[in-house]
């Protein structure tokens, strides 16, 4: 079918999770709750790594970063998705949705290159620990967050822009509740082969590149654990990773998931989606709190701060 070029379609069709009627409370409340969750242990990691200095290493500030990204991760999709449910509508303008693709991606690929940066800083601290402070130094952190924003930027506007040049026809219906980059391209009705060679493309740079990165330093990492004579040792220099890992384990495992899934039914590729746009932001903050003492207690001075200025705040109204 060829485009009409002297009409433009106004918006999309997000047609969600579930088309039951019955469905959408239970939907909208389990992902209201999922969201605020996120919000909250993502926004007291980042107060947790700010405000206690004990915290100021390379590995905690691309932790704070991470979880800043997790907020505007899950920001993209899931506002959206909640007015649609309460307003009962399912439509995402043109603009609005070409908005989110960017967003979309960009949080996506900050999320991989942060990851990647800090399993490099996990294999430093572990592969060479005496050159440590010397290798991961203030600046090279800052650097790596400012390379990895700017491939980020640069990876979502190409495809925003590539996403511009689609003519669509009559079919704006989305098997899915956002916008996301290969179903708009499986409904544009005009050429769509450079912009799947760029999608693949930037899949296989971006994504596998960095994920080779990450195995490569396990497997130094794991070699060196291996050459440590004690089981103290082993223990203590794993115990370092094992949050990181499975953060890892967990984003690749589920977006592997999304990839093989997108061969099966749409409904599947969109339920499999929840689980990496949404489910993984918020487990990362009690993947990092539950398995490490650090962060438990700096949350816990946190929490005791915010208990005693409480107690003064009531303490003052009762004595004015």
């Amino acid at each position: 079918m060829e485009p009409d070029n002297d009409t433009r379609i106004s918006g999309f069709l997000l047609l969600g999770l579930s088309k039951e009627p019955e469905l959408q409370l239970l939907i909208f409340g389990l992902f209201l709750s999922i969201y605020l969750i996120t919000l909250f242990g993502n926004l007291l990691i980042i107060l947790a790594v700010t405000s206690d200095s004990q915290l100021h290493k390379p590995m905690y500030f691309f932790l704070s970063n991470l979880s800043f990204v997790d907020v505007c991760f899950i920001s993209t999709t899931i506002p959206k998705t909640l007015w649609n449910i309460q307003t009962q509508s399912k439509v995402i303008t043109y603009e609005g949705c070409i908005t989110q693709i960017y967003f979309f991606l960009l949080s996506a690929v900050l999320d991989i290159f942060l990851l990647t940066a800090m399993a490099y800083d996990r294999f430093v601290a572990i592969c060479h620990p005496l050159h440590y402070i010397a290798i991961m130094n203030p600046q090279l952190c800052r650097l790596m967050l400012l390379v990895s924003w700017i491939m980020s930027i640069l990876n979502s506007l190409l495809q925003s822009l590539m996403s511009l040049r689609l003519s669509f026809c009559t079919d704006v219906e989305i098997p899915h509740f956002f916008c996301d980059l290969s179903q708009i391209i499986q409904l544009a009705c005009s050429d769509t082969i450079l912009n799947n060679i760029v999608m693949y493309f930037s899949s296989v740079l971006l994504g596998g590149g960095p994920l080779a990165g990450i195995l490569y330093s396990y497997s130094k990492i794991i070699s060196s654990i291996r050459g440590i004579s004690s089981a103290q040792g082993k223990y203590k220099a794993f115990s370092t990773c094992a949050s990181h890992l499975s953060v890892v384990s967990l984003f690749f495992c589920t977006s592997v998931g999304v990839y093989l899934s997108s061969a099966a039914t749409p409904s599947s590729h969109a339920i499999a989606s929840v689980m990496y746009t949404v489910v993984t932001p918020m487990l990362n903050p009690f993947i990092y709190s539950l398995r490490n003492k650090d962060i438990k207690r700096a949350l816990k001075r946190v929490l005791q701060m915010a208990v005693i200025r409480r107690e003064i705040v009531l303490s003052l109204r009762k004595h004015s």
